[in-house]
């Protein structure tokens, strides 16, 4: 599995069971799917892994654009023979994850796509660019990283979700490195990256050219995917389903993830 070694990646389940692949999000990393994969893992085969520049996988120079990570997966399930499988991606990796399904939607018997629209916005890398330009990386120790995040990040930084989550999440990105150091767990570069030339056009063409089953998860609290883009996404295939889950933001898997487990098993038909 030469190519697949470049990925931090787990199986879980039987091997003769239905295939599943679950594409995290930015600045997110395989394991955030673990609580939903706990819920099918009895039964169907998944497959969970950290994307490029993230997590504990390969971090390129270069090659962060939609089609560079469906590339990525392409030569994952060739090189593991998988031809027919559910594809899940959350947030970034729901544009990825469509991206994967426009050039290769005869791999695929389902589409999971979650709170995410097609819409572009070449501004969007910028409010992740002062977040992660505000952080004084790397850290000399844990202990100062900690005291960092949730004393002076707390009461300088300006985020659009409660800065206190954001504090928290970003303290989990925040891993030891060889020197003794601690430093962000992706590629810095990576993630800006991703989020200018994924966010640089937008992928309304894509949607309206779908051709596997589709579903559209959006949170009913969510202010990434808005009301108006997810009707309009629903509208313009019919190839597309949607479920709005209630108490939940943008991270539906996380905030309502029994919801989440049961939406898809009556998508795909029970497991």
């Amino acid at each position: 599995m030469a190519y697949l070694n470049n990925f931090y990646h787990h199986f879980y389940g039987p091997e003769n069971g239905r295939k599943w692949i679950f594409v995290h999000g930015l600045m997110g990393y395989g394991q955030n799917w673990r609580r939903i994969v706990s819920g099918l893992e009895a039964f169907e085969r998944c497959l969970v892994y950290d994307q490029r520049g993230h997590g504990r996988s390969f971090q390129p120079a270069e090659g962060y654009t939609p089609e560079d990570y469906a590339h990525d997966l392409k030569l994952i399930v060739d090189e593991l023979g998988w031809n027919n499988f559910i594809l899940v991606g959350h947030s970034m990796g729901g544009r990825n994850v469509l991206q994967f399904a426009s050039q290769y939607p005869e791999y695929l018997s389902h589409l999971v796509i979650e709170d995410i629209g097609p819409e572009n916005n070449p501004q969007a890398h910028e409010y992740y660019e002062y977040l992660l330009n505000l952080v004084p990386s790397p850290f000399p120790t844990r202990e100062e990283a900690k005291r960092y995040f949730f004393e002076d990040f707390v009461k300088t930084a300006k985020t659009r979700e409660n800065v206190q989550v954001m504090a928290n999440y970003f303290y989990s990105n925040m891993v030891e490195q060889p020197n003794g150091t601690v430093d962000w767990r992706f590629s810095k570069k990576a993630i800006i990256d991703s989020v200018r030339l994924g966010r640089g056009q937008d992928r309304w063409e894509a949607i309206a050219q779908l051709k596997v089953p589709t579903l559209l998860v959006r949170g009913a609290n969510s202010r990434e995917l808005s009301r108006e883009n997810y009707e309009k996404m629903l509208a313009s295939n019919s190839m597309i389903k949607g479920v709005e889950i209630p108490g939940a933001g943008h991270w539906v898997h996380s905030d309502q993830p029994q919801a989440f487990i049961e939406t898809l098993k009556v998508f795909v038909g029970g497991f």
